[in-house]
């Protein structure tokens, strides 16, 4: 029964990948940015608003920590997702996804100077070769011939950003709590993204856009966070974690369901080389037997 708040939280993650594919039809990516966090807010602000005033001397303190977890984690890497959406394809946005835990593995080699293993070497170069393949579409040559395709490597940057947001937030533990760091990046996201929503063409909601909104401002950044919070509470981060390999299967069969993309063989190969590469670059190696006393 436990395993239904991770697999609850993965599926709205899911459908939020598709419905940001779908927002690309009714919204300018910069006004959909704003609109994301700002419902978010409205949906907190009377549930958390009195008790962030109360912290509001150790928010001041940690205020540079939070406005550089929100610019990574709420700004950058959604922001990214949206543009992204009009470019690639919702399949290939969830598939891409997946390499947060690789990336946050080689950025933790690279800027906490963390152990990386043999094995996790072998994992990256898997995990690349996926990449390589499904950003070709199967075709080894096409990268060489055409390039990269602009949104695929949007979300590869976003899911970098997304990767280092939580190398950060381990890093730096700001200490106001899960809800309160979460609402306080909420209402700095939506202070910073002002300015790229002045940029936007149009900043109508249109009718067809609503449902999509609430999925990303209410379902994505408040349901599926609880659950995901509370999942790791219960089942422990490891346990956890392994339910976002799911994410690609989930938004592919969401996807082919609601927007009509096909699975292609390239989505299934290039797909399963990143998720065998992440799989192995987050083996543990094994602990060596203690001698025994004589």
């Amino acid at each position: 029964m436990l395993a239904l708040f991770p697999l609850l939280a993965v599926l709205i993650w899911s459908a939020n990948t598709v419905a940001s594919k779908a927002a690309a039809v009714v919204f300018d990516p910069a006004a959909i940015s704003l609109y994301r966090w700002l419902l978010a807010a409205v949906v907190l602000t009377p549930l958390f608003a009195r008790p962030l005033w109360r912290q509001r001397t150790l928010l001041r303190r940690h205020l540079p920590q939070l406005a550089v977890l929100s610019l990574l984690g709420m700004v950058a890497s959604q922001s990214l997702a949206y543009y992204a959406a009009h470019l690639t394809t919702a399949t290939n946005m969830g598939v891409f996804t997946t390499l947060i835990p690789l990336l946050s593995l080689l950025l933790g080699a690279l800027f906490f100077r963390q152990p990386i293993t043999a094995a996790a070497v072998a994992g990256v170069v898997l995990s690349l070769a996926g990449v390589c393949y499904l950003m070709g579409a199967g075709n080894p040559l096409f990268l060489l011939q055409h390039g990269v395709n602009h949104g695929d490597a949007m979300i590869v940057l976003g899911s970098a950003a997304y990767a280092l947001y939580g190398l950060l937030y381990r890093h730096w533990a700001p200490p106001l709590g899960q809800w309160l760091n979460l609402y306080s990046q909420v209402l700095l996201a939506v202070l910073m993204l002002l300015p790229l929503a002045a940029t936007a063409d149009s900043l109508a909601i249109p009718l067809a856009g609503i449902p999509v909104l609430i999925v990303a401002g209410i379902g994505s950044s408040v349901v599926a966070a609880y659950l995901w919070m509370l999942s790791i509470q219960r089942l422990g981060s490891e346990r956890t974690a392994i339910f976002m390999n799911l994410l690609p299967l989930l938004t592919a069969l969401l996807a082919s369901v609601t927007l009509g993309e096909t699975i292609h063989p390239y989505h299934w190969i290039g797909g399963g080389l990143i998720l065998a590469g992440v799989s192995l670059s987050q083996r543990k190696p094994a602990a060596k037997p203690q001698a025994q006393a004589a």
